[in-house]
């Protein structure tokens, strides 16, 4: 089974893909997500096929190198070069390119709650952002996470992420 599949699976199984369906440069820092996988709530996204399209896409990277700077599947990606090539990409969505700007754009905050596929997941410490990913539910996003490593999927309720965390934002609706 392709690596690719082998993570889509669980979110087939759980019915996460659902088929056929400005302030500062801070993120608002709501309540914490949830600290185990079976405490997220399944959110249905306003545009079924905006998100889906969003989620396979950036599923169909994981495995891409890290690169600074980079913005393409050949060059590699960093964290807002990913972003901005997955929604370029697949809904032609022109977004800012660094993480905090990311955060800064326009598009409501979302609850941890009431995080959907395709929404953006920030992290930081401070009040200012420095990383930021792709939900894609069950408490998982997809990110670029550091130089050496490759695009892959991780849990929202692991200790880095979690104690990390600052924010959400909902950019397809």
């Amino acid at each position: 089974m392709p690596a690719c599949l082998r993570w889509m699976l669980p979110l087939l199984l759980t019915g996460t893909l659902l088929a056929g369906c400005g302030g500062g440069h801070e993120a608002v820092r709501s309540s914490p997500p949830p600290t185990h996988a079976r405490d997220w709530a399944m959110v249905a996204p306003a545009n079924p096929a905006a998100s889906n399209a969003v989620l396979m896409r950036a599923i169909s990277l994981v495995g891409t190198p890290y690169r600074y700077g980079g913005n393409t599947p050949e060059s590699g990606f960093d964290c807002s070069g990913l972003v901005n090539y997955v929604y370029d990409d697949m809904l032609k969505v022109k977004l800012p390119r660094s993480s905090s700007a990311l955060a800064a754009y326009q598009g409501p905050r979302i609850k941890p709650q009431q995080l959907t596929a395709g929404d953006l997941v920030f992290f930081g410490r401070g009040g200012q952002v420095s990383h930021v990913g792709i939900y894609v539910g069950g408490g998982r996003f997809v990110h670029a996470p550091s130089t050496g490593g490759t695009v892959r999927l991780d849990h929202l309720d692991a200790a880095y992420w979690r104690d990390n965390y600052s924010g959400a934002k909902r950019v397809v609706n």
